[in-house]
């Protein structure tokens, strides 16, 4: 029954059938008095299928809104019409964010106010020739304030400044929920795009980062009418200076190729070392390409003579003015994705870049932002679905270790070798950035990893686990740049053992705090007895092998008494003669057992945690 359920609701998959279509086959097996495990069953198969069918939603969603964006940026690689290029902007926004309604405003500086420029959806002619001054309705603040704003149910938000006019125009469109994110130029608020329901909605960051990459590409299609619009002027005024509207003419002849090139490398799926090739054989010198913590993504060509103070100072002028910006022979242009900075392109080249090139440079820069978000957006599902896994390891929720093994199969994972388990607890920083630390700790050891309540859990292969502790609380602590304490468990083999070595591994966590080891990693088999406490194994056999191992094999083999001489002397506090009157025996005779006990056990075996180990150890061995 059980290949049966699954085979019919791939059916309902393969026809992307509704979600209400998966109540269908458990429906009819109760109506034909199935037995309740063969209905769980069923209801087991519709739950995956379910979370399927909402992931590839999910997949086709993304896919859509790339597929927008690489549209828009060929509309732009084209030079099409900008009326053309700003109305398919505005409808696409629409579409794929699913609104009533979708329209653009831009800022008229002579007037000081915003009208409207594009609309799409709208059905109000008073809508449509709305004008709103600076500050004003939800458009105006976000155009005077350059931040996006969003409100489920705008004719009742008392965040905005309300006119009669906006409301009314508002009205009698009949909007409810409104979007609006600015569109830059550089550092310049030049308009707003903005998507709106006519019924409430609230509207989600994913949502807000789509609508500004849009607008961003909006800015870009309004600059590069600009453009030719200066060309067009220079070639009529400065028929006398045909040198100076050649080499301008030329300068963006190689900004639009550069342009072409650059979203070729996209559309083929390169990456951001073949967007610095390209960058560098239209500019030449050599490019860097920095992550948003300065750490270095690409280089291509000569980079050696970037200082550090220079290049900080670019990039940090660059983030302010949101324009390519110079620090002697440096040009660096931020990489940003509406409000959030991802990285910057250094630019290393002697000779001063013109203007044309400088936009090159931001081009290129918008061109980055775009592939690393859509490849953040590709490693978080992957992340995801192995995060996923993980949890349901841990959790023991899945029942049949061989889905689970198909599963960690398919993402290149074999549960049947052996695997450190390790729960790690940094004492400061956000779960976002321990999260990203774990992540980059598993895809550079082949783990896995994910989050809870605040602390990192990862399963690492081939190595033990004291090894794996240590070494996750070392390259965390230094990622996150605060103490992180780990515990490991393990080594685990097969699914079923996961979930009992996280329990152990958060148990010796527990402990390392309480000893006051913040900051140190260790396995319960580095505490000693206290790891003997810990593990739910217990393996006391092993603890006496390794406490007093030695001296129970010498006993064995020469019928010697050193076991029962120990228990004696730690019996009597330490004390010789009534150890040796308690053995009926010379005081020397049990000083000799005690060095042969010495030379068995190491020097310090009397030290007060070695002695402690010891009498425990004596203890469990008379008990066994």
């Amino acid at each position: 029954m059980s290949r049966m359920s699954c085979q019919i609701f791939l059916e309902l998959l393969a026809r992307e059938a509704a979600a209400v279509e998966f109540e269908g086959p458990l429906l009819e097996a109760r109506s034909r008095g199935e037995s309740p495990e063969t209905i769980a069953a069923l209801d087991q198969s519709r739950l995956v299928a379910l979370r399927v069918r909402a992931l590839l939603e999910h997949r086709r969603r993304r896919e859509a809104e790339l597929t927008g964006l690489f549209e828009t940026a060929n509309d732009l690689a084209a030079l099409r019409d900008v009326d053309s290029v700003l109305q398919a902007i505005v409808h696409r926004a629409r579409q794929l964010l699913g609104t009533d309604v979708a329209y653009m405003t831009l800022n008229d500086d002579d007037r000081g106010d915003t009208y409207m420029r594009v609309t799409d959806g709208s059905i109000s002619a008073k809508f449509q020739a709305l004008r709103l001054p600076m500050g004003a309705g939800l458009g105006g603040l976000v155009a005077q304030t350059a931040m996006p704003y969003a409100s489920a149910g705008y004719p009742g938000d008392e965040r905005f400044q309300h006119t009669g006019e906006i409301d009314t125009a508002v009205g009698e469109e009949g909007l409810v929920a409104i979007l609006g994110v600015p569109l830059l130029l550089g550092s310049r608020v030049i308009g707003v795009l903005f998507a709106a329901n006519r019924s409430a909605r609230p509207f989600t960051r994913d949502e807000t980062a789509l609508l500004a990459s849009f607008a961003a590409h909006a800015a870009v299609a309004l600059d590069n009418a600009r453009l030719l619009a200066e060309t067009r002027a220079a070639l009529e005024e400065l028929n006398t200076a045909n040198e100076l509207v050649k080499a301008h003419s030329e300068a963006v002849e190689r900004a639009a190729d550069a342009h072409d090139r650059i979203t070729d490398v996209v559309l083929r799926g390169g990456g951001v070392t073949d967007i610095a090739a390209a960058v560098t054989d239209v500019l030449g010198g050599g490019l860097l390409v920095l992550d948003s913590e300065g750490g270095q993504l690409a280089a291509v060509g000569p980079v050696g003579g970037a200082d550090a103070a220079s290049l900080a100072h670019a990039v940090a002028t660059s983030r302010t003015t949101g324009r390519a910006a110079a620090r002697g022979k440096l040009w660096a242009a931020a990489v940003v994705a509406g409000s959030e900075y991802l990285g910057a392109l250094v630019l290393v080249r002697e000779s001063e870049l013109v203007e044309a090139d400088q936009r090159m440079l931001e081009r290129a820069a918008l061109v980055t932002a775009l592939l690393l978000l859509f490849r953040r957006t590709v490693a978080e599902a992957e992340s995801r679905v192995r995060g996923e896994l993980l949890d349901d390891l841990l959790s023991a929720r899945s029942h049949d270790p061989t889905a689970l093994r198909e599963r960690a199969r398919r993402l290149g994972v074999d549960l049947d070798q052996p695997h450190a388990v390790v729960v790690a607890r940094p004492s400061g920083g956000d779960p976002q950035r321990t999260a990203f630390s774990a992540l980059h700790f598993a895809s550079t050891h082949g783990a896995l990893s994910l989050v809870r309540t605040g602390e990192a859990v990862l399963i690492v292969p081939g190595t033990p686990p004291e090894t794996a502790a240590r070494r996750i609380a070392q390259e965390l602590g230094a990622a996150l740049g605060h103490p992180v304490t780990a515990g490991a468990a393990g080594p685990a083999s097969g699914p079923e053992q996961f979930a009992e070595a996280y329990r152990e591994a958060a148990r010796c966590l527990e402990t390392l705090v309480a000893l006051g080891r913040v900051g140190d990693g260790a396995s319960a088999a580095d505490l000693g007895f206290v790891g003997l406490l810990l593990g739910e194994s217990r393996d006391v056999e092993g603890f006496l092998t390794g406490t007093i191992g030695p001296v129970i094999e010498y006993d064995r083999r020469r019928g010697t008494a050193l076991v029962g001489t120990l228990d004696a002397y730690f019996g009597h506090s330490g004390s010789l003669a009534r150890a040796a009157e308690a053995l009926h025996v010379h005081v020397n005779t049990v000083s000799q057992r005690l060095d042969r006990i010495a030379n068995l056990l190491g020097p310090e075996w009397q030290q007060p945690e070695r002695a402690l180990e010891i009498q425990l150890a004596l203890r469990l061995h008379r008990l066994s």
